[in-house]
């Protein structure tokens, strides 16, 4: 069963910068490679947005982030990432990792950021 664990999300100032990892389990490196990776975010009473996808080298970013988060992907190690640099207050969410292949979807349980000096 594959399970998405996301770390890194913590508190930071507003201009600060914060990396995000996400780390797969129960699947192959080459499986791995083949999911839609995305990162999407949820603030207090906000729906689910989508911040930013990576599938082979294609990356696709929210137009709230463009220029200041960079979404990467490590298909050895299973391992998305979400460099976030000068962060906003407006940033401040949970921050969710997501895998999608066909009609399968996984979530992981997320991981808080907040931007607040």
């Amino acid at each position: 069963q594959v399970q998405l664990a996301e770390s890194g999300g913590g508190l930071v100032q507003p201009g600060g910068s914060l990396t995000l990892s996400c780390a797969a389990s129960g699947i192959s490196s080459v499986s791995f490679s083949f999911y839609y990776m995305s990162w999407y975010r949820q603030a207090p009473g906000q729906q689910r947005d989508l911040v930013a996808s990576a599938l082979g080298m294609v990356r696709n970013y929210a137009d709230f982030v463009q220029g200041r988060f960079i979404i990467s992907r490590d298909n050895g190690a299973k391992v998305l990432s979400l460099q976030m640099n000068n962060l906003t207050p407006e940033d401040t969410a949970v921050y969710y990792c997501h895998a999608q292949l066909g009609g399968t979807e996984i979530w992981g349980q997320g991981t808080q950021v907040t931007v607040s000096s």
